[in-house]
């Protein structure tokens, strides 16, 4: 973590002789320099130079979403669907502090973005002002990198440099604080931000390259752990070509589903808490765990020490960090990703009756869609089936963005991903109100793919009013709601942890969400039957603008299985 102070002890050149400029217009036309054709924000008095400058940038499409951290969200998703850095603007004071759940949603999934905050003045900073709060310090444990601009002149240089560093290495939120005064000051001067050196080549790689893949040649039981580091490393080729390679059986993370295709013959499925039985057992059973781009992650792991109990591991991440940090490696392969995975040339792995075991026992226990459950027999809507169908029946390159609760489980179980592009959920700070702006910014990235969004009740009324900037700017995200009238995974856990004593999680006086939707001029209707689902799904994927799928579920289904918490994966309850 770096502090504003360090981009002055860069080195800079004065350029002299130009015309003025203000550090508001330097600062957009840096960041159009930087390929940035979409930003998400909102005005505000702090940030008004800003966006004054704006309308004479016509290359920067801004998007008015209606709430701060909707436009947090929008960046985010924008990244996570097109691979560039997202970018948000919010004025000071409220507008800063609605930012900082998106900034740590970015952080805690090594998101690219750049948030942009207007500041009160400088000479009023520190004085509990208007609209003041010291968003620089508030964000510091959230935050990759932290700037707030003294002179104009400096803004180019550390416009770019932020914009390099939310990308470079493990990726995550840089902010910029802008006082109003350095906003408007003009300036012909400009200093040149020198770009960091390039990285010496990795010493030693290739001792533990061959050591690792001495330990693949003789595992019995091999694993591969797979997380969202692939797809943020670009290594997705290099993984499913190794893959290929070894033929070893391969589990995923929340983050890392799409890496390899969901109905790849070496995928397993999810693993963790609400993962799939075949995963977790196949963790529990290894005798070598290869890691790639994940973090052994309390929601992967479940009981720590019971985690993977009989395996060596192989761990490989960008960020020197996070090895050894939870579990020790018995190797590390730390630096790219992609060139790790390209290095290692194990040859196929012999270990056939293991192989024969882990996917007789993905067929076991496959998921039964017909099987009737109270749901179905009552003639409802089983949401596992609803979400299958739809993501067979979708184009194959849709994008679901996902909110949090049951309906982020469902997906995760029961939808098929080719890429992890096709997946963008919140994984590390499990946001509520992240599926809707996120799907917008998804959407906004990548117009020639369908976008999807599931949520649930209780999620979508955290950011409803992007409902608004759908409607505005005619984005046609599909909105599939799942409403149990209930918080779903808290009343979930409160019946099978707390006695059934359920507290504050009732929701059975939701609006009627289809004619909310209708008021916000967008397309929606309602399902409460099983059998009208397949003309639901055809409707929702026909229509070719925004539109919203309400779907009425039985408050009491849960997903599964679910390991308890602190207890082992191999601990799965089930239905």
């Amino acid at each position: 973590m770096t502090t504003a102070t360090q981009f002055e002890r860069q080195e800079t050149e004065v350029t002299q002789g130009r015309e003025p400029k203000s550090g508001a217009q330097l600062l957009l036309e840096s960041i159009a320099a930087q390929g940035v054709d979409t930003i998400f924000g909102y005005p505000g008095g702090a940030i008004m130079p800003v966006y004054d400058v704006l309308p004479k940038l016509p290359q920067l499409r801004h998007i008015l979403c209606r709430h701060e951290q909707g436009c947090g969200m929008a960046a985010i998703g924008y990244a996570r669907a097109t691979g560039k850095v997202g970018t948000a603007f919010a004025t000071s004071g409220p507008g800063a502090t609605n930012l900082v759940t998106a900034i740590a949603d970015a952080y805690l999934d090594s998101v690219p973005t750049v948030f942009v905050t207007g500041q009160v003045t400088s000479d009023l900073m520190g004085t509990d002002a208007f609209q003041e709060v010291d968003i620089f310090g508030i964000t510091l444990p959230i935050v990759k990198h932290s700037y707030i601009a003294r002179d104009p002149a400096d803004i180019p240089g550390m416009v770019a440099e932020a914009y390099f560093i939310a990308a470079e290495g493990r990726p995550g939120p840089v902010l910029i604080d802008l006082p109003k005064d350095v906003a408007n000051a003009m300036t012909t001067d400009r200093h040149k931000w020198r770009p960091y050196p390039k990285q010496k080549p990795e010493m030693g790689q290739s001792d533990w390259i061959t050591k690792a893949e001495e330990m693949i040649r003789a595992a019995k039981k091999p694993l591969f752990y797979i997380g969202g580091g692939i797809a943020q490393g670009d290594g997705v080729v290099e993984l499913r070509d190794l893959v290929e390679r070894t033929n070893i059986p391969v589990v995923s993370t929340l983050k890392g589903l799409g890496a390899l295709p969901s109905d790849h013959p070496n995928f397993l499925g999810m693993l963790g808490m609400h993962g799939l039985k075949a995963a977790n057992y196949a963790v529990q059973e290894c005798d070598l765990l290869i890691v790639a781009g994940a973090r052994f992650d309390d929601r992967a792991t479940g009981k720590l020490d019971t985690f993977a109990p009989h395996a060596k591991v192989i761990h490989m991440d960008i960020d020197v960090a996070e090895i050894n940090k939870l579990r020790g490696a018995d190797v590390y392969l730390d630096g790219s990703l992609k060139k790790n995975l390209m290095a290692l040339k194990p040859g196929k792995s012999e270990c056939d009756d293991w192989r024969e075991l882990c996917y007789a026992r993905r067929e076991e226990h496959e998921w039964d869609y017909k099987s009737p459950i109270t749901s179905m027999k009552s003639g409802g809507v089983y949401a596992p089936k609803l979400l299958h169908d739809l993501s067979r029946r979708a184009p194959d390159s849709a994008i679901f963005t996902c909110d949090v609760g049951q309906h982020q489980m469902w997906v995760a179980q029961h939808c098929y991903f080719d890429d992890p592009k096709d997946h963008i959920t919140s994984g590390g700070l499990g946001t509520m109100g992240f599926g809707l702006p996120a799907g917008l910014g998804a959407k906004l990235g990548a117009p020639e793919r369908t976008v999807i969004t599931v949520s649930g009740d209780g999620s979508i009324m955290m950011n409803i009013q992007e409902l608004a900037t759908l409607n505005r700017y005619d984005i046609p995200v599909k909105i599939v709601l799942l409403d149990n009238s209930a918080l779903g995974m808290v009343r979930q856990w409160q019946e099978v942890f707390f006695e059934k004593n359920y507290s504050e999680v009732n929701l059975d006086d939701n609006p009627d969400f289809a004619k909310v939707a209708e008021a916000f001029n967008i397309e929606a209707f309602t399902v409460t039957r099983g059998d009208e689902v397949d003309a639901a799904i055809d409707r929702l994927l026909a229509a070719t603008g925004p539109i919203l799928m309400h779907v009425k579920i039985d408050t009491y289904e849960n997903v599964w299985p679910l390991v308890p918490p602190g207890r082992s994966n191999a601990d799965m309850m089930e239905r």
